[in-house]
Formats: structure tokens, C-alpha cells, sequence
């Protein structure tokens, strides 16, 4: 059995969906992960195989106000996993975010690059991700980028309920990186671990991944738009490209959030398709290959 944690997320839910009555999916209403006592009771009763972190404190904003709690979730809850994964020989997996990096230049960032991170939030995913190495059992853990799904709480839906009301939409077009559907991660991060497992050695580290190629948040906009636009009446008609200082928030967010993903192909066979790919697999999902939205979307 895999225990997920995290349940109730985008990450989550795609994961219960793929593994089915394969997994135990635990969120807050069944236990408190920054409790360690408390996180390793329940993971002790359910014996686990692997763990899966898909917990995470994703209010980038709010975290700059709120450390504690930023902290206390993508910092100590995966060392209290690590620490009981470690015990009990089995691997963790666990994600974190392109938001470590400074997002300087226009290259890549690869596993080796020095990360850097802008924002509270990005610190607190880069504290995570050195507890769960400093533990030094087997681990998995993902940097991935921009994650979206077809009913969660992101960029797409939020774009979706701007252009049912307005003719113009203003969006962000000097950031760069790779929209990533959450459940195709999902799939793909689970044929990491099964790979992972069947090697000599486990892999244990680092791994970037995220869909193929790049855009920016306002070309995913318009991408969005396009797509959605076959499927519902939108009221958009324009969307406007402007520069991150027009739209200023408490956490600074990186310019250059590209991934270069090859490690993970390299040494887990793993490898996301383009992110328009994604895009369409979700649309599907969200509205029906008929193309009619979807009941409860």
C-alpha cells in the first residue's frame, strides 16, 4: 500500500485517482503532519510500502505573512516523513517547486544549479526539500512548475471565471515556464517510483519534472481562452500582455522558472509530453470529449 499525503489538493487528488484502492490517502481531518508524533502514529498503523508527500503550503502570498505556518507544513512535515521513511526502509516521495531558484538568466535550471529562492514560500519548499536529504533514506523528490488541474484552485480556473465577465483580461507575460497538469505529474511521478524501486540502488535525489517546452503566464492565458472558447461562451476579447511590476504582489515570483527535465528521463525513464498536451488532456476532463462542460466543473 501507498499512503499519500495531502489528500485534498490538486496533486492529491490525481493521485488517488490513479492508484485507486491501492493508496490511503490521508489530509488534516485524519492527522495533523506537523505533528510528528501524531504523523508517525498514523503511518505506523497503516504500513505503508511508500509515502507520498502531495502536502503542501501553496498560498505563496500569504506565506510571506504567515511563516510559521508555511514552515510548519513544507518544512517540518516532510523531515517527520523522511524521518519515519528512513526508519523503516522505504522510499518517500515528495514535491517540490520551481519557486527555489532565483529565476535569473534564461537557461534551464538544472539539479545542480545553486538554488536561490525569492519568496517565504520558496524557502520554505527548499527547507523541506534539505530535511528530507539531510535524513538520507531512500527519497524521490520533484520540482515541478506552474501546476494546474481541471477543478483546483489555480491559475486556470481562475482565468476561466475573468473571461465569463470581462472583455479584457490583463496577464502577467514576463515569467517564464511550463504549465504542468497535475494528473499526468501524478502518473508520472508514480512510474519514477516504480523504476526507482526496481533498480539496484535506489536513485535516491533531486528531479525535475514538468511538462515539455515554455510559455509565459500570458501566453498559458491565451491558450486557455482558445481552448475553452470552443467549449462555452467566454466573454474575453482581449488579453493583454503586461510586465510583472503592473502587477505587484508581497512575494516576489522568479522571471525564469524553466526546468530541464532530462535527469528524470535519464534515470527514471520519465518524461512529461508538451505542455499543450496537458492543457488539452485537462480541457477534456473539465468540459467531455463532446465538448459540453462537464456536470460539477
Amino acid at each position: 500500500m501507498i499512503v499519500i499525503l495531502g489528500k485534498s489538493g490538486q496533486l492529491g487528488r490525481a493521485l488517488q485517482a490513479l492508484l485507486g484502492g491501492s493508496a490511503a490517502a490521508l489530509g488534516h481531518d485524519e492527522v495533523n503532519i506537523t505533528d510528528a508524533a501524531a504523523l508517525n502514529a498514523a503511518l505506523t498503523r497503516l504500513q505503508p510500502e511508500a509515502v507520498v508527500n502531495a502536502a503542501a503550503y501553496t498560498a505563496v502570498d500569504k506565506a510571506e505573512r504567515d511563516a510559521d505556518a508555511a514552515f510548519a507544513v513544507n518544512a517540518r512535515a516532510p523531515l517527520y516523513a523522511a524521518e519515519y521513511c528512513a526508519h523503516e526502509g522505504i522510499p518517500l516521495v515528495h514535491f517540490s517547486t520551481d519557486y527555489v531558484f532565483s529565476g535569473e538568466g534564461s537557461r534551464p535550471w538544472t539539479e545542480e544549479d545553486p538554488p536561490a529562492p525569492l519568496s517565504l514560500y520558496g524557502r520554505s519548499k527548499l527547507d523541506g526539500e534539505n530535511a528530507i536529504r539531510r535524513r538520507g533514506g531512500k527519497h524521490l523528490i520533484f520540482r515541478t512548475s506552474w501546476l494546474y488541474d481541471a477543478n483546483g484552485r489555480n491559475f486556470l480556473n481562475t482565468m476561466l471565471a475573468l473571461g465569463r465577465t470581462r472583455e479584457e483580461v490583463k496577464v502577467v507575460a514576463d515569467q517564464h515556464g511550463a504549465p504542468t497538469y497535475a494528473p499526468q505529474l501524478a502518473q508520472a511521478a508514480m512510474a519514477g517510483l516504480t523504476a526507482a524501486m526496481a533498480q539496484k540502488e535506489f536513485p535516491s535525489g533531486v528531479y525535475h519534472l514538468c511538462h515539455g517546452g515554455e510559455t509565459t503566464w500570458h501566453g498559458f492565458a491565451e491558450a486557455i481562452f482558445a481552448a475553452a472558447g470552443r467549449r462555452e461562451a467566454l466573454n474575453v476579447r482581449k488579453v493583454t500582455a503586461i510586465p510583472s511590476e503592473a502587477y505587484p504582489t508581497p512575494a516576489r515570483r522568479p522571471h525564469n522558472s524553466r526546468l530541464d527535465c532530462s535527469k528524470a528521463r535519464k534515470t527514471l525513464g520519465i518524461l512529461l509530453p508538451a505542455w499543450q498536451e496537458g492543457l488539452a488532456a485537462c480541457m477534456e476532463q473539465k468540459y467531455g470529449s463532446a465538448g459540453h462542460a462537464a456536470a460539477g466543473s
